[in-house]
This record gives structure tokens, C-alpha cells and sequence, in this order.
């Protein structure tokens, strides 16, 4: 996955996407070789007949991207992004959604108020607060590059006490048109805007693949290493609000002399994944006329049989050498009053095997159809009082007593077995779809299902073609055995949680001669899992519906341009699903290019969402909960605009930006909270460069 850059292919900026190895118009997985018809003599070759005719023979080469489908690792058709548009959007935490709940600096927990845009629940809970900045092998691409491209970029901006770093890498390239590796490495280390707040993240990952005629091979890898220091938020919100009245009448503040809540505590981070697919493919060779004088043998493959390997580490850890707030801002305090040190690990494998029955081998197979078995052993481990709180410090009656009845095993191995399927079409114009069921036979697994399928459609209306999508999807699944069972110094719990049931559907309309896009989705969640108000995940027994609609317009007249997103959301609980009604992206600016090889973009955007009961975060688990449902004592945040002036360029292959982030501080209303006590970063000066080497 590339982190934060856009993707530029120079000149191969593509308009459809053709698997390696393969010519247009090929159906997948089939492999050419040409044959003449006639002997060298008869068709010219040799004699020095060739040129234009032979070239114009040739099949167009075309760079290409693609993901995987897990657990058999289909291929995934993706874009290789080039986009300008929006390039300086990298630089803002709170812009990563167009309704974001942030810490504040960049690499640190954050979580999408968009609902429909959070990622799927995870077995180790504790990454999903940085979804967004770790490397995600379901969007990590694999490209077929007939141009090696390197890509290099350089992000900073701020002070000597507030200055963030980024600098990334990526290179592609093909060993020939069957081998081709991928690698990416993103370090960030940014200091924050407010006081202990820094961050220094790194993330990387390598991809490989070989497809042949009979054997195909695909293997990604990535890994990250994110350490972050947690401030709790700040002491008191008026530092930002109306400092006169908490400094004396001065109105003015820096922001690194704000006090916070914590001042010695971090969060560490690490991980990796390593996915390798292997399938061998059963089939025939056919031969197909080119031309009058050209054929062409191609492999039809009709049956693949495919074995997938899946490990992946988790490793979280929260430490904190403050004693003082170990009783100032945690609730509880079970082991030790002098500091915390929690860690907890997770590492699953999974071996798969399938068969799958190939899409296009005859004109009838207008389908692809699999099967498979996924069997998965989940270690999970948990530091326990006697391992890491040997000697406790302080005043032993202040500490919180343990829950009676307590019994939560330091290692905890669960054995997993599913079998599913997959069935898909991937050929064609009118119609697309592809539809997955999945379901759990042993251990934790058992009784689980998990079913979703699309369905996507192009038609000519008013002499351009519209593009409707639909999907749907029903799960029953078992919550994240962390969730049932955790122990740490500040936080106990031991539940008995029932199966999560989630029903959804939704679609979106693409309309390209208005550049309008519609969409609207829908979802019913019953036993719900939350993390309440002290922290602690709860399970609502009831049945929770969201509902969300979403318009994107863009408007165009000579050089200026206007875009616009407007969200609509619903939540029908927000005591334990909050979520903030209207949310709105903005963006006017001018796009024009002078001495024919400089584009420049020079506007302003802005993001708002309306008022709602904001979500809290809790350092020691890396959560998100909610607040009290008294209104007396919950905070609201949101209903405020935050604006950004930016000028973006792109020259040959150097894309660059200077982006003034929240230009608007203090113009409407000092309230810029993304959640409570975590305000956004002040206006600050920022840049980025991005060179792409094309060998």
C-alpha cells in the first residue's frame, strides 16, 4: 500500500486495466503465443518487409494495477493513481474524512465519523484507532509496469518546536512480463502542535508475483513500528475557548504551553503481515486467427487450484512513568500506583485451500466460481499483575479491587475452521457483480456467517453512459476475544458477549455528464459492541440502524471549479452510536496551466459538520467510547468550519504543494474541537514535493 502519495505513472496513465501477461481482449489468465500462418518467406519476414503492418499487429501495452480478494487472493482490478487534485489534503489529520474525530497530529489515533467508511472490526482491537496511517495488504496494489517507476516524496512545515517530517518511497517494476516486484517505505516524525504530542511512525512492505501459464505466485509483506506520546488532551479547554479568562485577561497562548492531562506516557504499535498465494491451473491451449497471415496459441485455463498462507503479529504496549496521574486520570487503578507498563500480543496463521472453476474457458462460462476451506489458530497474551507489576508502589488501599470471580488466562489459543465460497464476473460492460459467503465450523467460528455480494451496471442515458452499483451484505460474528477478556493495569473486564448481527445495503449512482455521484446505505446492527462512558466495551441489546446518503457534485465553468460532498447520517441510538448529522466538504479553487507544462490548482477548501455529542479517547486501550448520556456533562463538538488555502502544481513528473491549514483560526468561532479536550492544530505554513523517476 502506498501511505499518502498518489501513485503517478507518467505516461502511462491508463484508461482500463489488463492482468500481466496478457494482450487486450485476452479473457483472464490466458497466455499467447503467436504462430504464422504461412512460412517467413510468404508473409515478408525476413526480407526486410515489415514495419507498419507488423507494429500495428502488436498488442498495446498497458501498465496495470490490481489488489487481492482473501482468502484465495483473486485479483482485484485497481487505478494507478495520478491525480493531482486534492494532493495537499496529506497534511491534515482532521482531513483525512470529511467528519474525522483526531488527537490532532499526524500518525496518531483517529477515528472516520463517516460510519460507512470504518474499516471491518479487527481481532486485536487496539489498531483500528490508526487504521488510516497502517499499511492495509487488502489495499495493498501489485503492478505490472512496462516503465520501472520510482517515486520519492518529502512533506514539512511548522517550527522547530512544531515541525513534522514525512518522507516516502515507492518503487514498481517488471523483471519480464510475467515477474514484477513492488516495494514502499513512509517515515513520519512530527512533533505536534500542542505538548506532548510527537509521533514517529514507520511503516514498509515489498510485493512480488510470477504468473505463468500453468503455476501463477503472489507474496506481499509490510510491517509498521508506530510510537506515539499520549497527552490525554489538554487540562482545561478554555485555553483554547477563551484563554483571557483562564490566564488573567491575556488572550493570547502557544500552544506547546498548554498543560495536558498526561505528560510521560506512550503508546508503541508494531506489526507485519505476510500473504503468499499459489495456484496451478488446469487447462488447454487454443489457438485463435490474429490476422490473415497471424495466429496466435493461447492457454485457457479452466481450473486453478490454489493454496494461501496468512500470518500476521500484533503487538500493543502503554506506559506510563507519571504516578501522579495514574490516579488523576484513570478511574481505576488495579496493580500498581506508580506507573503503568501493559502489553499484549496477538499472532494468527491461516492455511486455505480452494478450487476455483475460471470465468471465460467457454462462451457459456459467463461466471467464475470458487470454493474453499480456511483453517486459523488465533494466540492471543496478556502480561499479567504478577509479570509486570512486581513491587507495587504506593498506597495499596487506593488501588481498585479486582472484580470477584475473576478467571482470564494470561494465553489464550483458539483453533478456527471456515469454508465459503465465491462466485463472480468479472467480464463484460452491462453487468458486473461478485458475491462471497463465508461460514464458521469450529471454535470461536462456529455458528458464524458472513455473506456480501455487489452488483454494478453501465447504460446510456442522454448519450453519455451511467454507472448504477448495488451491494448487500448480512454477518452473524463473534466479537474480538479481547473484547470478552482483557486485564490491565487501569482497565478488567470479563464478558460474555453474544454474536454481533449486521444486515446492510446501499448503492451508489455515477452520473458523467452532470459529474454527479448519488449514494445511499443502510445497516441494522444488533448486539451492538461499544466501549461505554468509563471505557469499558458494553454490548447494546437492542437493534441499532444507520442510515446515510451521500451527494457529490462538481461544477466547472472555463478555469474555476467548485466541488462538493454533502453527508447525511442517522443514527437511531447515539447514546452508544454517535455520529454527527450533516457533514460537508467544500472546494473552490482554480485549475489552469501555464507555459504548457506547469498545472496549478490555487483555492480554498473546507470541511464542516454539524454538532453532536463527541466520542472521548482512552490512551491506555487506544479506544474510542462515548460519553454520559446527561446533557449537563457531555461535550459537543463539531459546527465549525475548517478552512485551508493551498496551491498545488504538478511540472513534468514534480508534484508539489504550499498548503496555510486552518486559515480561518479564530475568524467565526474559537470552539475547533475534533473531539473533546483534543482541539485541531492551530494555522500553520506547510509543504510537500513529489519526484517521480521514470526509468
Amino acid at each position: 500500500m502506498l501511505l499518502l502519495l498518489p501513485f503517478t505513472a507518467g505516461s502511462q496513465e491508463l484508461s482500463d486495466v489488463t492482468p500481466p501477461g496478457e494482450a487486450p481482449g485476452m479473457q483472464p489468465g490466458m497466455v499467447e503465443q503467436q504462430t504464422p500462418l504461412a512460412s517467413p518467406g510468404e508473409t515478408g519476414q525476413g526480407n526486410g518487409q515489415d514495419s507498419g503492418e507488423s507494429a500495428a499487429r502488436k498488442p498495446e501495452r498497458r501498465s496495470t494495477a490490481w489488489t487481492l480478494a482473501f482468502p484465495l487472493g483473486q485479483h482485484v482490478e485497481a487505478e494507478i493513481d495520478t491525480a493531482l487534485y486534492n494532493y495537499q489534503r496529506i497534511a491534515i489529520p482532521a482531513m483525512y474524512s470529511d467528519a474525522m474525530a483526531t488527537t490532532g497530529n499526524l500518525g496518531t489515533e483517529a477515528l472516520n465519523m463517516m460510519y460507512f467508511q470504518r474499516p471491518a472490526p479487527s481481532p486485536f482491537f487496539f489498531d483500528r484507532s490508526l487504521a488510516i496511517w497502517l499499511p492495509n495488504a487488502d489495499a495493498q496494489k501489485f503492478y505490472n509496469v512496462y516503465t520501472p517507476m520510482t517515486l520519492l516524496a518529502y512533506n514539512f512545515g511548522g517550527n522547530r518546536d512544531t515541525h513534522t517530517d514525512r518522507l516516502s518511497a515507492q518503487f514498481a517494476g517488471n523483471v519480464n512480463r510475467r515477474i514484477g516486484v513492488a516495494a514502499f517505505i513512509d517515515y513520519l516524525y512530527s512533533k505536534g502542535c500542542y505538548e506532548d504530542q510527537a509521533s514517529k511512525d514507520i511503516s514498509y512492505g515489498a510485493d512480488v508475483y510470477y504468473t505463468g501459464h500453468r503455476y501463477e505466485m503472489q507474496v506481499l509483506f509490510n510491517a509498521f513500528n508506530f510510537l506515539n506520546k499520549e497527552n490525554g488532551g489538554i487540562a482545561d479547554d478554555l485555553y483554547i475557548t477563551d484563554p483571557a479568562v483562564i490566564q488573567g485577561g491575556d488572550d493570547h497562548v502557544e500552544t506547546k504551553s498548554i498543560p495536558t492531562r498526561l505528560t510521560n506516557a506512550f503508546t508503541r504499535m508494531t506489526g507485519s503481515r505476510l500473504f503468499t498465494t499459489q495456484a496451478f491451473k488446469v487447462g488447454f491451449w487454443k489457438e485463435e486467427v490474429v490476422n490473415d497471415t497471424l495466429t496466435r496459441d493461447i492457454y485457457v485455463p479452466v481450473t486453478k487450484f490454489i493454496y494461501s498462507l496468512d500470518y500476521q503479529t500484533r503487538r500493543h504496549r502503554f506506559w506510563n512513568t507519571n504516578a501522579a496521574s495514574e490516579t488523576e486520570f484513570f478511574r481505576d487503578t488495579y496493580f500498581n500506583l506508580g506507573g503503568t507498563n501493559d502489553n499484549t500480543y496477538y499472532w494468527h496463521v491461516a492455511n486455505s485451500i480452494g478450487i476455483e472453476l475460471m470465468e471465460g474457458f467457454q462462451k457459456w462460462a459467463k461466471f467464475g466460481l470458487s470454493a474453499y476451506a480456511t483453517y486459523q489458530i488465533r494466540r492471543y497474551s496478556q502480561v499479567t499483575a504478577m509479570d509486570n507489576y512486581q513491587g507495587v508502589e504506593g498506597d495499596t488501599d487506593l488501588l481498585t479491587p479486582l472484580p470477584p470471580g475473576l478467571d482470564i488466562a494470561p494465553k489464550t489459543t483458539q483453533s478456527l475452521l471456515w469454508v465459503g465460497g465465491r462466485l463472480e464476473k468479472t467480464q463484460g460492460s452491462l453487468i458486473r457483480y461478485s458475491a462471497d459467503a463465508k461460514f464458521g465450523l469450529v471454535g470461536e467460528a462456529a455458528g458464524e456467517i458472513d455473506i456480501n455480494g455487489r452488483i454494478e451496471t453501465n447504460f446510456k442515458l442522454l448519450g453519455d453512459t451511467v454507472k448504477l452499483e448495488a451491494h448487500g451484505a448480512f454477518s452473524n460474528l463473534a466479537p474480538s476475544w479481547l473484547l470478552k477478556e482483557y486485564i490491565s493495569n487501569h482497565f478488567v473486564w470479563q464478558n460474555n458477549f453474544g454474536k454481533i448481527r449486521k444486515f446492510s445495503v446501499g448503492g451508489q449512482l455515477l452520473v458523467p455528464w452532470s459529474n454527479t455521484t448519488l449514494s445511499a446505505n443502510f445497516e441494522s446492527v444488533q448486539n451492538l459492541v461499544y466501549f461505554n462512558q468509563y471505557g469499558l466495551p458494553a454490548q447494546n441489546g437492542g437493534t441499532v440502524g444507520i442510515f446515510a446518503a451521500r451527494i457529490h457534485q462538481e461544477l466547472h465553468f472555463g478555469i474555476w471549479n467548485w466541488n462538493n460532498t454533502v453527508t447525511y447520517q442517522a443514527s437511531t441510538n447515539q447514546d452508544v452510536l454517535p455520529l454527527p448529522a450533516l457533514s460537508i466538504y467544500s472546494n473552490m479553487y482554480l485549475g489552469f496551466r501555464l507555459f504548457k507544462v506547469l498545472t496549478l490548482q490555487v483555492g480554498v477548501d473546507c470541511d464542516y459538520f454539524t454538532r453532536y455529542r463527541g466520542m472521548m479517547y482512552q490512551p491506555a486501550t487506544a479506544s474510542f467510547h462515548v460519553q454520559s448520556t446527561d446533557k449537563n456533562v457531555a461535550i459537543a463538538v463539531g459546527n465549525y468550519p475548517l478552512m485551508n488555502a493551498y496551491v498545488t502544481a504538478k511540472l513534468y513528473k514534480v508534484r508539489f504543494f504550499i498548503l496555510w491549514s486552518h486559515v480561518n483560526q479564530g475568524w467565526f468561532s474559537k470552539n475547533y474541537f475534533s473531539m473533546p479536550h483534543y482541539p485541531i492544530d492551530p494555522r500553520r505554513l506547510q509543504f510537500g514535493l513529489s519526484i517521480d523517476f521514470a526509468n
